[in-house]
């Protein structure tokens, strides 16, 4: 069975396990609370006053479980010295001291750290994880991808539904309610140079017979290309700009006809794209849908002085703001893509009146336009601004250096894609698998590449993408994570009856004396998870899951997992339960699948 949703121990289904203080299986999430509580009454009596501490798991394990630079941050505005200050906190901390502490030191010039009781971490990896759901009962508007009909579905696109799906999957982790929305660019002067060339042309029945919708929307993107190669002819830009009219207002037949089936056959190729990608859309919306509200706002504002007359044109002056000026209605008294743009953050909240925030996601190439774009908003619908949040990634990059589809040498992402997937099918020789659940086999793959190689930095820099490296079932790569998932799933399978008996009461399973980085690791999934969250950072959870897997595979090795003549056996497939439960969720977050088999 294909697992592609949060497991049952985790996620949104999180069974609660009631432990001693009534909260669930403590964790490192809940130990780190516990820490901080004691901490602040610790600190006090230590003479600092503070609700900033800082919790922080050491590099080293030998170094202990956790780690504060607490006497650190505060000896200098005590005119202490750090380590004095260190040995004072550490000694009214032991009187409040956890159960879970097996011991407090003192390192370096005053760090402080803690080591929890092995046999503590033991049971709790093998515990159900009770995930916190502190934002629980709040709506958050996800907005990402947002291609454009009749261009192509480039690899810019993909790198937005990678970090839009993963933002949206941590947002929805955390029990919040996600509303995920896709903004389409079915208006403007890009739509009326493709319909131009058509119409030049005048080939669409023709490529109509087709069957094949990405021939078809490969066919629009060469037309777009050709209407955007005349940007020097006065005459054609003439032509263009009357077109683009048309379609707005819709009242030439012959224009009409050619962008309904351009529009149409662009739709039905991006819902193929976004369920190979593993995402659905809640709500689309589309530039035509919200042009006349964005325009009606900017009138309005016009005349309150937000916006100036400037060429028959109506502009907003960013320089008064330290911004640049942009163009909301052009001469032709046409909306631009800054007054849709306004009209979409405005209409997003009158259908969703109850949202506590919109994220858009966007290329970072695009982020003075939103400075701009967010002034304007806090002047004409300041609690639609405060509300909105940016978030920009970089760009996907090759040897060849940045795309650019109006110049005609755009990588697709279906050709990506299609590309990596090559690669993985010449890897998968050998192996035995039916011709179907190869190809999907090798499509899950293909993209756990494409998406780990994105999301495993910060989503705020450039990807170089190496297709050989990301293909790895070994190191830092998706597929090595989903290969260590496949490799639990087939201990699972061998310890049989075995594996669902050790999913019962921990307190009957014998444990190990001591816990390794594997069980540490395990523990610390919620934590990292919350952190990711609100930091609006997958690659935490991608550097997390490295280590993981890295972790699962040493203890692997090592270990004799399934054997009925082995007391621990029944406490390492509990082990093996509990990494592959983590893992599961862990790569569902990056909007990652796991094969059967691989």
């Amino acid at each position: 069975m294909l697992i592609d949703q949060p497991s049952l121990l985790y996620g949104k289904n999180a069974q609660k396990v009631k432990s001693p203080s009534g909260r669930g299986s403590v964790t490192m999430f809940f130990m780190k609370d516990e820490l901080i509580s004691s901490l602040k009454s610790a600190a006090v009596k230590a003479g600092i006053e503070t609700d900033a501490i800082a919790i922080e798991y050491p590099e080293n394990p030998e170094h202990g479980d956790f780690s504060t630079n607490l006497a650190l941050a505060h000896a200098k505005n005590l005119k202490t010295n750090p380590r004095a200050l260190a040995e004072k906190i550490v000694q009214e901390f032991e009187k409040l001291q956890p159960a879970f502490v097996e011991s407090v030191s003192i390192a370096g010039a005053g760090f402080i750290n803690f080591k929890v009781k092995e046999s503590f971490l033991a049971e709790e990896a093998i515990k159900p994880l009770a995930k916190p759901a502190s934002d629980s009962g709040r709506k958050v508007m996800v907005e990402y991808t947002d291609p454009n009909p009749f261009k192509i579905f480039h690899i810019g696109h993909l790198m937005a539904n990678a970090v839009g799906e993963s933002v949206s999957r941590l947002v929805e982790y955390s029990g919040v309610t996600v509303v995920r929305v896709c903004y389409q660019g079915d208006t403007g002067l890009h739509v009326a140079k493709a319909v131009w060339a058509i119409m030049k042309n005048g080939t669409i029945s023709q490529v109509e017979s087709r069957k094949d919708v990405v021939g078809k929307v490969g066919w629009l993107g060469e037309m777009y290309v050709e209407g955007s190669s005349h940007e020097e002819e006065p005459a054609i830009q003439k032509e263009i700009a009357d077109i683009n009219k048309k379609i707005f207002d819709g009242t030439d037949p012959a224009v009409n006809e050619v962008y309904e089936k351009g529009r149409k056959w662009s739709l039905e190729y991006f819902d193929y794209i976004y369920a190979r990608l593993g995402t659905k859309f809640d709500r689309f919306f589309f530039e035509r849908e919200v042009a006349e509200t964005g325009a009606e706002i900017v009138q309005e504002f016009l005349k309150k002085d937000i916006f100036e007359k400037s060429d028959g044109a109506v502009v907003f002056k960013g320089e008064e703001h330290g911004l640049h000026t942009r163009v909301f209605i052009n001469s032709q008294g046409l909306p631009t893509y800054e007054a849709k743009e306004i009209g979409l953050n405005v209409e997003k909240f009158k259908l969703y009146p109850d949202l506590d925030e919109s994220i858009i996601v966007t290329g970072n190439e695009i982020n003075e336009y939103f400075k701009v774009l967010k002034k304007v908003l806090s002047l004409v619908a300041p609690k639609v601004a405060e509300k909105t949040t940016h978030l920009s990634h970089g760009m996907l990059r090759f040897a060849s250096g940045k795309m650019s589809s109006r110049k005609g040498n755009i990588i697709s992402a279906e050709s990506l894609i299609e590309e990596v997937k090559v690669l993985v099918s010449q890897k998968m020789q050998g192996r035995e698998f039916a011709p179907k659940e190869a190809d999907e086999t090798a499509d899950m793959i293909a993209v756990a590449a494409i998406k780990y190689s994105i999301l495993r930095q910060g989503i705020g820099g450039d990807v170089i993408f190496d297709s050989d490296k990301s293909i790895s079932f070994e190191g830092d790569s998706g597929p090595y994570l989903q290969y260590s998932a496949v490799r639990a799933q087939s201990v699972l399978a061998k310890a049989g009856e075995s594996a669902g008996s050790a999913t019962g009461d921990p307190a009957k399973i014998k444990l190990p004396q001591a816990a390794g980085l594997l069980e540490r690791l395990i523990t610390r999934f919620p934590d990292i998870a919350e952190r990711a969250r609100k930091e609006y950072a997958p690659q935490h959870i991608a550097n997390y899951l490295i280590n993981l897997a890295g972790a699962f595979n040493g203890f692997y090795t090592n270990s004799v997992i399934v054997d009925i003549n082995e007391p621990l056996s029944p406490y390492r497939i509990a082990l093996t339960r509990s990494f592959l439960a983590v893992m599961t969720d862990g790569l569902w977050l990056l909007g990652i699948k796991v094969p059967k088999r691989m």
